[in-house]
């Protein structure tokens, strides 16, 4: 199978979705690998890397594309790509179609097999392909609250730590999943005052076991909500429903109730944001203010650390990559459930529920569309 590597450009993308150990693997299998030409330079690695693992260089995007049985991303094709999308091309990448009819049409329309990171999950409910993104997002999100809330970016002038004498920030995140636990983490470390939201007792009452001293679990409803945010320095935003959109857990006329100043990094904004006032924003302009609000709602955080991304996404990768060329898709979805699950489109038909309901699309089971 020919496998390709194109360069993403979406706004300051700089991963890349196979690294030359990955391409190597790939050649070694029998399979050919051709990579666009400085695809891998913003996460670390040259032409000469890939050439040397055995892999071919293309002069440009459309020869990638046009070359390609599968094509291996990591952002979803955009308006620009569509056009070079043949019929039958499998794409895998991250796709967060329940954030965008327009890209799910679009998508439809092209007649590709379009398998998503995000949804490829195991019997545990473990999303393997998201963890380490969300591990990298959970972490940036303190590291880029912690930024907002200095005074020079328009924050309260809020030192996330405090200092002996003086009390710390107050971080609520909402949602104790892997962003949460990942924002809590880091959060704590620096000595914030953290307060976690979620909806399963069960997970809180793990969480309580492991977590420091200066994390606190409440039950997340309405009211909770409310009375955490209105006297918080930085709100984070980690809601996840798979593959469906995020639910708005903080309303506009809610952000008149929180302090000047304060920071919302929502997480969340792949799947819509769970923030009602949150749209997609980009590395090069990262916040808007709404209601005195800063909200910061990068689409691609880990983006912004490539070398740590790539290597952290490529690792989880490259084993459905590989099941993938050496099964071909329709085989390796059969034999392997947690890839099946990662199925959204084929042939025009929506196999996600989570993404037909979004936009009252009809819904296929994937079983049915691979026989």
């Amino acid at each position: 199978m020919k496998i390709g590597i194109p360069k993403e450009i979406k706004t300051n993308e700089n991963r890349i979705s196979l690294v030359p150990a990955g391409a190597e693997a790939l050649v070694s299998a029998g399979h050919s690998v051709i990579v666009e030409t400085g695809a891998g330079l913003g996460g670390g690695f040259s032409d000469a890397q890939y050439q040397a693992a055995g892999a071919q260089i293309a002069k440009s995007a459309d020869e990638v594309w046009a070359e390609a049985n599968l094509i291996v991303k990591v952002k979803e094709p955009i308006e620009l790509e569509w056009k070079r999308i043949r019929p039958g091309q499998v794409i895998f990448t991250y796709f967060h179609f329940a954030a965008s009819e327009q890209l799910t049409r679009a998508h439809m329309a092209s007649g590709a097999v379009c398998i998503a990171y995000e949804t490829v999950e195991l019997l545990s409910g473990e999303l393997p392909l998201l963890t380490p993104m969300s591990e990298v997002a959970g972490r940036m999100a303190v590291q880029e609250g912690a930024k907002y809330l200095e005074k020079l970016y328009g924050g309260r002038g809020i030192l996330l730590g405090g200092v002996p004498g003086v009390p710390p920030a107050k971080v609520v995140i909402l949602g104790g999943g892997v962003v949460g636990v990942n924002a809590a983490k880091m959060a704590a470390g620096l000595g914030a005052n953290v307060i976690i939201l979620d909806v399963s007792l069960e997970k809180l009452r793990y969480l309580s076991d492991v977590m420091p001293a200066n994390v606190q679990l409440v039950f997340s409803n309405r009211h909770n909500v409310l009375e955490q945010i209105a006297n918080a320095d930085l709100v984070i935003g980690a809601v996840l429903i798979h593959g469906a959109v995020a639910p708005k857990l903080v309303r506009r006329e809610d952000l008149k109730t929180m302090r000047k100043g304060a920071v919302i990094v929502d997480v969340a904004v792949d799947q819509g944001g769970c923030v009602e006032t949150t749209h997609p924003t980009t590395h090069e302009n990262p916040t808007f203010t709404v209601e005195g609000v800063i909200h910061y709602g990068v689409a691609n955080m880990p983006g912004g650390v490539p070398i740590t991304s790539t290597l952290a996404l490529t690792n989880a990768t490259l084993p459905y990559v590989l099941k993938l060329a050496n099964k071909g898709y329709r085989q390796a979805l059969k034999e392997t459930p947690a890839l099946l699950n990662g199925l959204n489109i084929i042939g025009g038909k929506i196999t996600h529920r989570k993404v037909a309901e979004a936009f009252g699309l009809e819904y296929h089971l994937a079983e049915s569309m691979i026989d």
